[in-house]
């Protein structure tokens, strides 16, 4: 069975300041995630889902449905902040859904396969679907998941700090635990740092870091469905509150569940954290072309 690749795409895009998931950046105005289903199709992911707002439905499909029409099956996923939630009281300020957790969450039904999850604004690298692809098809099982792992120093923005979420691995690249470092930025001198209430804390260049591409067996689901439970007990009041993939991973691993692998990848990453990113991922993008890494037309 191929895997399903799992696009969160429902976030506001709060930092850029627009639907930055449906931006145009190639050459054709195709977007992040054009290239992210190029290389999953590449690689031999069988199904994409998308989770969005429902009310971004029509534009999603009008932008993607002919275009990818006989080259792979598409679905959608929708989360909404009502999702899963029950009669748990939400706080009336509470303005986004609930975190990647709850996106995944909000599959359910859609999945029932080995699958990956990515963010719908950040471009991962063919290495990487490939790596992901392999792991599915060859080593993911109810016990055994993984995220793929980025050196930190191909993930840093040069238009301000960054967080990300440090892995820390035992002798066999199983997941210890994952560090959520923010504040992270690279120092005149070449050193990488993250900052903290107390100091400036060097991290090494070769750290591998989490960028939300995870892959999972399709029992996560219902693990996402018991602790988002537990997680709306303590925070269904609070409107900022979120439920975040490493807690479940976190979980998964301190409750005995399973290992979760950390697979290298040789990509380099690049996303839009901020609005002044976004020539920099459209010059990426051109280098990539030139390189002969992709047509100037993917569809």
């Amino acid at each position: 069975m191929q895997p399903t690749l799992v696009i969160l795409a429902a976030g506001m895009a709060s930092r850029y300041g627009s639907m930055k998931q449906v931006a145009g950046f190639g050459p054709h105005g195709e977007t992040i995630m054009d290239y992210s289903i190029y290389d999953a199709i590449r690689a031999g992911f069988g199904k994409i889902v998308f989770v969005i707002r429902e009310e971004f439905a029509d534009n999603f499909k009008n932008i993607f449905e002919n275009k990818l029409k006989g080259k792979i099956a598409v679905d959608y996923a929708f989360q909404d902040i009502r999702s899963f939630v029950g009669d748990y009281e939400i706080h009336p300020d509470r303005k986004k859904p609930w975190g990647t957790a709850h996106a995944v969450l909000c599959c359910k039904g859609k999945v029932n396969e080995p699958f990956a999850v990515i963010n719908a604004d950040d471009f991962y690298g063919l290495d990487a679907f490939k790596k992901a692809k392999d792991f599915l098809i060859n080593q993911c099982n109810d016990k055994t998941y993984c995220i793929v792992g980025y050196e930190l120093k191909k993930t840093l923005s040069e238009n301000g700090s960054v967080s990300r979420g440090v892995t820390n691995v035992d002798t066999n690249n199983n997941l210890i635990e994952i560090n959520e470092r923010t504040k992270i930025y690279q120092l005149e001198d070449g050193k990488i740092v993250y900052e903290d209430e107390s100091s400036l804390h060097e991290l090494s260049s070769e750290s591998l870091v989490s960028m939300n591409y995870i892959c999972f067996a399709p029992n996560v689901i219902d693990l996402c469905e018991k602790l988002f439970n537990e997680f709306l007990k303590r925070n269904s009041k609070d409107p900022k509150s979120e439920f975040f993939i490493p807690f479940v991973t976190n979980y998964f691993i301190q409750a005995g569940l399973g290992n979760v692998k950390v697979v290298p990848t040789s990509a380099q990453w690049f996303g839009v954290t901020y609005k002044e990113d976004a020539p920099s991922v459209k010059s990426s993008i051109d280098a990539l072309i030139n390189a002969g890494e992709y047509p100037a037309k993917l569809w």
